[in-house]
């Protein structure tokens, strides 16, 4: 039996609480390591569960992995064995998928199989293998693995059919190697790709276009050893900050670039949310008044999709009918059942939109987690809920926020965690 999570709800949230590593940052970052034979320096390190299965698949391959402080390691790829990896742990985790950009040019050929991930939809990474077929790579699928094979990878124009994040990253894993120029049209630019590119930079890539949506890679023969530090996660910031404003009474989110956040915030002062931004920080007031509004998710920099479940019970408290509308995935709704049990007014129109009516309350009861940001949804529905709450299949949960119900005790949540 998996742990599980008992809420009493109703609780107001007082005091401050920090904001870890981006998670989404992460990943592509330990992928990059792969790019070097020298030694790299990785810190703020998110200490979950999705980075401690990827991590434990670089080791697999022989990556040496050294603990220098609670969230710093050192990594040393010189030696890789690819044919010894971790199959069950590569198939626990997305990030998993960037593996095929970060081996192509060290290994001539190896055996992958699917990446695991969210059960929130379709998500095909048929458009990250075409690319990379573009370029060079032969990728076929066999008995339920990906064999890939590569004698040489050469820079090509590659127009992504969507504004795919791991798609962009595993392109541009692949390019930095590869002879010639590459160019990414259509590329992603979310904060966690920026934070990959500027690391490739510093180990002596080429990349133009950082932070836009074409990015213009030249091909070098070697990368460096880099020392890095990964940014604070802006999905996590965006989460504590809904939570403030759902049952807070002045609370202060630290390690917060609000740079990253200028959409949400605009929409959660849209709502009534009494916010002010600081430096690296945003405190959260009391917000009695809470007003529906209409949400939609869009590529960076637009609202984040994994942040459309979160705002989904802040929504339950606002005042009048909420749309939310998710075109990316069609399973994201998935927990809105869930919150339906508690007392919430919520209606399915399609696979990509709901409406909200509130303001509603909510009661506790037992309820389960679907996906990371499904599970961060559940947890604010809890501590608004009157009564007590228990969450189920926490695990999901875990691999995504870092002991977030004792960073949310901290604040005077009622929340525990049960074996």
């Amino acid at each position: 039996m998996s742990d599980k999570f008992i809420i009493h709800g109703q609780n107001c949230l007082r005091g401050e609480i920090e904001v870890r590593g981006c998670k989404n940052a992460a990943g592509p970052v330990l992928a990059a390591t792969l790019l070097t034979n020298e030694e790299c320096i990785i810190d703020n390190l998110p200490l979950v569960e999705d980075i401690f299965n990827i991590i434990d698949v670089l080791k697999s391959i022989g990556v040496e992995i050294e603990k220098v402080s609670e969230r710093k390691i050192k990594v040393i790829a010189s030696n890789l064995k690819v044919e010894d990896m971790d199959f069950e742990k590569v198939q626990k985790t997305r990030i998993s998928v960037l593996l095929f950009g970060a081996l192509l040019p060290r290994a001539k050929s190896f055996r992958i199989p699917p990446p695991g991930g969210d059960r929130i939809g379709v998500r095909p990474i048929s458009v990250h293998l075409s690319a990379l077929e573009q370029m060079g790579a032969k990728i076929w699928k066999s008995n339920d693995f990906y064999k890939v094979e590569c004698q040489k990878l050469e820079g090509k124009e590659i127009v992504l059919e969507e504004f795919s994040v791991t798609g962009t990253e595993t392109l541009m894993l692949a390019a930095v190697l590869a002879k010639g120029r590459t160019t990414i049209k259509g590329a992603a630019c979310e904060p966690h790709v920026q934070d990959l590119g500027n690391m490739l930079v510093n180990m002596g890539a080429r990349i133009k276009g950082i932070g836009t949506h074409t990015l213009i890679i030249d091909g070098v023969k070697k990368l460096k050893g880099v020392k890095h530090t990964i940014i604070a996660d802006p999905i996590e910031a965006s989460t504590f900050i809904i939570a403030a404003a759902a049952m807070g009474d002045r609370v202060k989110i630290k390690n917060v670039d609000c740079d990253y956040l200028d959409l949400f915030l605009k929409k959660m002062e849209e709502m009534g949310v009494n916010l002010e931004k600081g430096k690296d920080c945003v405190t959260v007031f009391k917000s009695p008044k809470l007003k529906a509004t209409k949400i939609q998710a869009l590529p960076y920099p637009g609202f984040p999709t994994d942040i459309l479940p979160v705002v989904i019970p802040l929504l339950v408290k606002a005042e009048g009918k909420s749309l939310v509308h998710d075109p990316l995935y069609e399973n994201r709704f998935n927990y809105v059942q869930e919150l339906r049990k508690m007392g919430a007014d919520i209606e399915i129109v399609d696979p990509h939109r709901t409406f909200v009516f509130g303001p509603k309350e909510l009661k506790g009861l037992t309820i389960e987690s679907w996906d990371i940001r499904a599970g961060a949804c559940l947890i604010i529905a809890g501590l608004m809920a009157e009564g007590k709450t228990t969450i189920e299949n926490i695990f999901q949960i875990d691999r995504g926020y870092e002991k977030i119900e004792e960073r949310l005790q901290k604040l005077g949540a009622d929340i525990k965690r049960v074996s």
